[in-house]
């Protein structure tokens, strides 16, 4: 089995300390990172898709997103220090809204879309409108995907997709929204572009956004 098989059957196996050690294994051994960033996203959308099919469940989808989550910046890394370029899908500003501290969700679709060739900006949980403004507007982000776990913190997704507005950022960014208190009624009524229930399928909706499937 060579490294990049290697760290593809860690990453499916929830082994984060295979996957880091496999990872350094690349970078040691002179191996190309750039080939081990698209085994770790293989990896992932094997089991993204097992989670779509019900086949794999949450706990599943969490394991492999940690594994990969833990070898991604030793690759990448490497990859700035060669100089090498990624292609890239896109920019992906991400981060939970003001007032809810909830990352799961935000955290795995952040893993996701990484391993799918999105630049991905993790703003983290309890952040401002102001920030994800700010955001957008420094990265040239073509989406921006908001999640809010609580109903009190929902309303918040709508005052930054408002703010966009005001700012004159509103048409070039994509906004897709999630998470535990959001529905595709929700969604609409705030002016978003997107919804979706699962990490995997806004995945595939960030693919549309970028018309890049």
């Amino acid at each position: 089995m060579d490294v990049y098989e290697a760290l593809k059957k860690s990453v499916m196996e929830y082994d984060t300390q295979g996957a880091v050690a496999w990872a350094q294994k690349v970078v040691g051994e002179s191996q190309d990172p750039i080939a081990a960033l698209d085994a770790i996203s293989e990896a992932m959308h094997v089991v993204g898709e097992g989670y779509a099919r019900e086949d794999l469940w949450l706990p599943d989808l969490v394991g492999a997103a940690d594994a990969a989550k833990a070898a991604l910046p030793i690759l990448e890394e490497e990859i700035r220090r060669r100089g090498q370029q990624t292609k890239s899908l896109g920019t992906v500003v991400a981060g939970t809204v003001r007032g809810d501290i909830h990352t799961i969700g935000k955290s795995m679709l952040c893993v996701l879309l990484m391993a799918a060739g999105f630049k991905v900006i993790d703003l983290g949980e309890n952040v401002s409108t102001e920030r994800f403004i700010e955001a957008v507007k420094d990265n040239k982000a073509q989406v921006l995907a908001l999640s809010a776990l609580l109903t009190t913190t929902a309303p918040e997704q709508g005052k930054v997709i408002d703010a966009l507005k005001e700012a004159g950022l509103r048409a070039q960014v994509k906004i897709m929204v999630g998470g535990g208190a959001i529905t595709p009624e929700f969604a609409e009524n705030i002016g978003a572009d997107g919804y979706r229930s699962t990490a995997p399928a806004a995945v595939e909706l960030a693919k549309s956004f970028v018309n890049k499937e």
